[in-house]
């Protein structure tokens, strides 16, 4: 066990309750001089972004902690397509969810509307009410003030089957037999807004669709809207549902996808040399975040911090990555400094990692830029085990961080056969390991205690670099403390 920091005056402890059983007293940071000198962080406890609870629908079901486990054991969740015939496409295989079921959460008829982007959506939004002790028709929800509760669940793609199922009745049967919901339940909002009105929420409601980083947008702009005194508590983060013949032969066609139909449990392979693109993957990961003050005055069961957050674009091209690294590198600086956290700090990255040819490197390129000494920092790849879930990328590795912090456990970076030798990080191939860690990312993702008296607090930090057309990202960070 490291030794707790000693309180300094750029980090004065405010008032807070004493500690519950419930929170994660396990973590601390090293005492040092570097972290003494980290940039202020936040002490208002109005502006302190707290993470209360967690919820998804994965490849690995819809229970969080049944979703680590199988992480942590090194189990891949791609196979087969089975949802449509996809023996004439040149990649017949996606971390395709089977045996979903939204008992319990959407009533039968409008669960059978509903495109699946916008079940997993609602699904994944009320486990993680349950999760942060408030579910929809409890007592403690009915205490929530309603109009400073937002939802913010972005996707990058939308309700895609609704859209292709209505494109093509229009060509063969005619404008008539487009269904009335063809249009609501295609756009991108309409997650959002269904989980709204479905718990009453009436704060801050709107999605944001920034392709692979729609996730941690989502997560920066929800903490602004409670750091800006807009709202208390906040549902953000991504749900994503493209394992459709359009969806799979739109990236088909960018030359994206592995095909490595032989062995499909393999084929995301990030940081190995043999890679050759991402696999599709779907679901849903959402946090809810509030203020600490409002946390505390209904005695949440707080997992984690959110300390701050930066974003950018890198300007250079609608699908390839500079090499150089430098749109990621400047916006993990800029949101270290937001979140006041150095970068010798930081000791676990979980890295975005597509398992593409240059998107794997470049981000490597980037991280070697801010955090210069890699033998202490462990990075792991989620998407070798789930695939790439576009816009719920995000949110489902983002509770993998939390998971990572609160346990101790970092899961593998599976399919490690022959890596890179520029990588030169720890990626945890093919076996978890046990990390107690410090701070780091989500898509940098990591671990900080502050001192607060009694009061210790796991902190998360939040990074994102956008690419110019926001298409297909390879490069988002985030960092979870």
């Amino acid at each position: 066990m490291q030794s707790l920091l000693v309180p300094t005056a750029a980090s004065a402890p405010v008032a807070a309750p004493r500690a519950r059983r419930n929170l994660p007293m396990r973590l601390s940071v090293r005492a040092s001089a570097t972290a003494a000198a980290a940039p202020r962080r936040e002490t208002d406890p109005k502006k302190r972004v707290v993470i209360t609870g967690m919820g998804l629908v994965s490849v690995f079901g819809n229970d969080v902690d049944a979703y680590y486990d199988r992480l942590l054991a090194g189990e891949s969740g791609i196979g087969p397509i089975d949802r449509f015939d996809a023996s004439k496409f040149p990649t017949r295989f996606a971390g395709q969810i089977r045996g979903f079921s939204s008992e319990g959460y959407i009533d039968g008829k409008n669960d059978r509307r509903l495109d699946d982007c916008l079940r997993y959506c609602i699904v994944s939004g009320k486990k993680a009410l349950e999760a942060a002790g408030i579910a929809h028709g409890s007592k403690p929800m009915e205490k929530i003030d309603k109009t400073r509760a937002g939802v913010l669940v972005g996707t990058g793609m939308g309700g895609l089957t609704v859209f292709s199922d209505g494109v093509q009745n229009l060509i063969e049967k005619g404008y008539r037999k487009i269904t009335p919901f063809f249009i609501p339940y295609a756009i991108t909002n309409m997650g959002s807004a269904l989980l709204g009105m479905d718990i009453g929420f009436m704060g801050p409601n709107y999605s944001i669709s920034t392709a692979c980083a729609t996730s941690n947008y989502c997560f920066y702009a929800a903490a602004n809207h409670i750091r800006r005194g807009e709202a208390d508590i906040m549902i953000a983060g991504g749900t994503e549902a493209a394992i459709i013949p359009i969806g799979v032969g739109g990236f088909v066609a960018c030359r994206a996808l592995s095909q490595r139909n032989d062995d499909p449990k393999t084929a995301s392979r990030p940081w190995d040399k043999d890679r050759d693109g991402f696999v599709m993957g779907e679901g849903a990961g959402v946090l809810v975040m509030e203020s600490l003050e409002h946390a505390i005055k209904r005695d949440a069961p707080i997992i984690a911090e959110y300390l701050g957050g930066a974003v950018n674009c890198d300007a250079y091209h609608m699908t390839d990555p500079r090499s150089d690294g430098l749109g990621v590198s400047s916006c993990i600086k800029q949101s270290l400094e937001d979140a006041g956290v150095a970068p010798e700090e930081v000791n676990y990255i979980n890295a975005h990692a597509t398992s593409t040819l240059a998107g794997d490197l470049a981000e490597v390129n980037a991280i070697k830029q801010v955090f210069k000494d890699p033998s202490g920092i462990k990075i792991n790849a989620t998407k070798s085990m789930i695939g790439h879930c576009l816009g719920a990328a995000g949110g489902l590795e983002a509770i993998a961080t939390v998971k990572a912090i609160t346990t101790g456990w970092v899961h593998p970076s599976i399919n490690q056969f022959n890596p890179e030798e520029a990588v030169e990080f720890d990626t945890v191939p093919n076996v978890k390991k046990q990390h107690e860690v410090n701070v780091g990312g989500y898509q940098f993702q990591g671990t900080l205690i502050p001192p607060k008296q009694d009061f210790f607090l796991p902190l998360i930090f939040l990074c994102i670099a956008m690419q110019a057309s926001q298409i297909l990202l390879d490069l988002e960070v985030t960092i979870l403390s």
